[in-house]
């Protein structure tokens, strides 16, 4: 290869091709389902990389691909014979505890930002496991714990410092690009690749674990134990869901439900153990058969959950306003579905609060759904992807009846135009369009919940 290709003008990173040492380890994600060979990686070290990574994949007519977290389900920040513009060397995080704002790498996950916050007891919405890639997850919109006391994570945005298709540094704030501000609050990685991210901080100085566990029999009960408590107006620091899953090896699972199909609620609580049972006493009434409670710092409580690496994956999403008897059945009889022993999980988790405040700012309609149904299914075998596959599917299809016709799509792989356009609505949709034709016209950055560029 020609010293142009080996390295771009400007590139100070390193670029890793096939058959170099670090090559297969730097092509990884998280869905072990993807498995693309770019032609080049491009691991970047600072915003002038990223710029002149891209003018290159430009230049060249190489199909681009943005690499932050990997933790996308469709598996868009690999391309097959193309570049990618790996981020992930980005990842600073510098906090100013008396502002309340802290300012990331866009290489940078949650975990690296939540560990940095917490020696002040400041944190912001991020993503429920902290391998997620802070960028990725917030151009979303950004769903985690803190969702219903604090907003989503782009509700908590200041700005963003973005590299466009022409290779040009912008900021994006409230008073700059402001068009391209509002299109970065669920747009996702359609308009340039994110370098680094401003957010308000918020004092979380206690929160607490719960997950209480029943055999999966009991599961409509808990369903709809859990449902009343939330339409009976459940506090804004409470989050959570109710979850179908495998019971796993750990000591708070009872031997009985381990391995086997279960249920469990809880969540996360901003206050102490007391404060979470009194919150939860609805569903403690019910008698769990295991139970964790454990009150902990918050950046220790984010990556309690994280899930394993190196597995298969599918998701799919559905909102829903109201959660009657009848979608409580359906919603049951699917979770039998679920390819076992593995760690997928069929997920309720409540909206409101802060996240349904200020639904109309943003190009993202769905916020004002009560709940969403996530199932989130990971296997180690191939031969499971056809059963995988159907379950989250068929639960989603099953659900119709109740379902807005929304989607949040982080929660989703590729499942066409017309889902993407459901995810913001058709006039938020027309916006985004012309935003991508002012900084994306050629759609360089179409590995992605795309946007097409409007005429």
């Amino acid at each position: 290869m020609s010293d142009t290709i080996s390295r771009p003008l400007g590139f100070g990173g390193k670029m890793l091709r096939s058959g170099d040492p670090e090559y297969d380890e730097a092509r990884v994600l998280f869905n072990a389902m993807i498995d693309k060979r770019p032609g080049v990686i491009a691991q970047c070290e600072s915003a002038a990389d990223v710029a002149a990574a891209v003018r290159y994949g430009v230049a060249e007519g190489l199909e681009i691909a943005v690499r932050g977290g990997g933790h996308g389900v469709a598996g868009t920040a690999l391309t097959e014979g193309g570049l990618v513009v790996d981020v992930r060397r980005m990842n600073s995080v510098q906090v100013d505890p008396d502002a309340r704002v802290v300012r990331v790498g866009g290489g940078a996950t949650w975990g690296d930002l939540d560990r940095a916050c917490q020696p002040y007891w400041l944190a912001t919405t991020g993503g429920r496991v902290s391998t997620t890639g802070v960028a990725g997850l917030t151009l979303g919109g950004g769903s985690g714990w803190l969702e219903r006391k604090f907003g989503l994570a782009c509700d908590n945005l200041i700005s963003v410092e973005l590299i466009t298709a022409e290779g040009e540094l912008v900021i994006a704030d409230e008073t700059r690009n402001t068009d391209l501000f509002w299109a970065l609050h669920g747009g996702g990685g359609n308009f340039g690749v994110a370098t680094s991210l401003t957010f308000r901080l918020h004092s979380v100085p206690v929160t607490t674990l719960s997950m209480l566990l029943w055999p999966a029999s009991a599961g409509p009960e808990v369903l709809r134990a859990y449902r009343d408590l939330f339409e009976a107006g459940a506090p804004e620091e409470l989050g959570g869901g109710v979850i179908y899953m495998t019971g796993p090896p750990e000591e708070f699972v009872p031997e009985h439900l381990q391995g086997r199909l279960l249920v469990g609620a809880g969540g996360v609580y901003l206050g102490s153990e007391e404060e979470t049972r009194e919150v939860l006493k609805p569903l403690f009434d019910l008698a769990p058969e295991g139970e964790l409670v454990a009150q902990m710092p918050y950046a220790e409580l984010n990556s309690a959950l994280d899930d394993p690496p190196g597995f298969r994956n599918y998701w799919s999403a559905e909102h829903l306003n109201t959660f009657p008897d009848e979608a409580v059945r359906v919603f049951s009889d699917r979770a039998a579905d679920m390819p076992m022993p593995a760690p997928s999980q069929q997920a309720l988790l409540p909206w409101g609060g802060a996240v349904a405040r200020g639904a109309d700012q943003w190009p993202l309609p769905h916020r004002s759904a009560a709940w969403v149904v996530h199932p989130f299914g990971l296997w180690a075998d191939a031969a499971d992807d056809e059963r995988g596959i159907a379950w989250a599917r068929n639960l989603c299809a099953d659900l119709k009846p109740w379902t807005t016709g929304a989607v949040y799509l982080n929660f989703i792989g590729d499942e066409g135009r017309d889902r993407v356009v459901a995810g913001f609505g058709e006039e938020n949709y027309r916006r985004l369009a012309q935003v991508k034709a002012q900084y994306d016209p050629d759609n360089v950055f179409h590995l992605n919940q795309n946007i097409r560029p409007s005429a």
